[in-house]
């Protein structure tokens, strides 16, 4: 009877998970199956490979066949290089503890780029969730300014149609005209005036005026007689 180790799958629609399983190889892909060694998830990043080591190399060295995906998946898991080392031992190659030491080695170093994967995986989508973030926030920005603009024209449009109707009065300047200094007038003091003279005093000076102009002739006849 041919053996060989294959997947069977399982899961929902879109969603499969699949088992790894020894079976005959006559029998249906989902039919009856010998022995279950394992379980393969592709939906996760990286895939989830869980197999029974022990059981997965017990089968190969009693020569079950795996399928092209199943070896693939045993290779990852370093199953095909513990049968490589295990038939060394078998055949006087090298030692067992040769063996297991070379597996040990590969292993740690398998487990460290598997790591190295996980955080670069990690990284990537953290980094893939930032610049998503990132851009909704550029957006929903530029939106706002986009909505603050639009406002911001509309209050202009307003008051610019507030002030054609209600236009505002024309205010005239009134020109106020620099008043010249007044020049204050000289103080004047005040003479008192003279009183008036006395009917007698003018009486007597006509009379002593009188006989003067009497005698001015005279003296002009006098001179004129000499």
């Amino acid at each position: 009877m041919s053996v060989k180790i294959r997947l069977a799958r399982r899961g929902r629609r879109k969603l499969a998970i699949y088992d790894v399983v020894v079976a005959d190889a006559r029998a249906p892909r989902d039919g009856r199956f010998i022995e279950k060694i394992g379980s393969y998830n592709p939906n996760t990043n990286p895939a989830s490979i869980n197999i029974n080591n022990e059981r997965a190399l017990k089968w190969l060295l009693n020569g079950a066949q795996p399928t092209d995906t199943v070896k693939a998946m045993l290779s990852y898991r370093g199953v095909m290089l513990k049968k490589h080392l295990q038939i060394g031992v078998l055949k006087g190659a090298i030692t067992q503890e040769q063996a297991d030491a070379k597996f040990e080695a590969w292993s740690t170093e398998k487990d460290t780029k598997i790591a190295g994967k996980a955080e670069g995986i990690s990284a990537a989508k953290a980094d893939i969730r930032k610049k998503a973030m990132d851009a909704e926030t550029a957006k929903n920005q530029a939106r706002l300014d986009a909505i603050k603009a639009r406002e911001d024209e509309q209050k202009a449009l307003l008051a610019a149609a507030e002030a054609a109707n209600n236009p505002a009065p024309v205010v005239e300047e009134e020109v106020v005209a620099e008043e010249a200094p007044v020049a204050e007038a000289p103080v004047v003091e005040e003479t008192p005036a003279a009183e008036p003279e006395a009917p007698v005093a003018k009486e007597e000076a006509a009379e002593a005026k009188a006989p003067a102009e009497e005698k001015a002739p005279k003296a002009g006849e006098d001179e004129a007689k000499a």
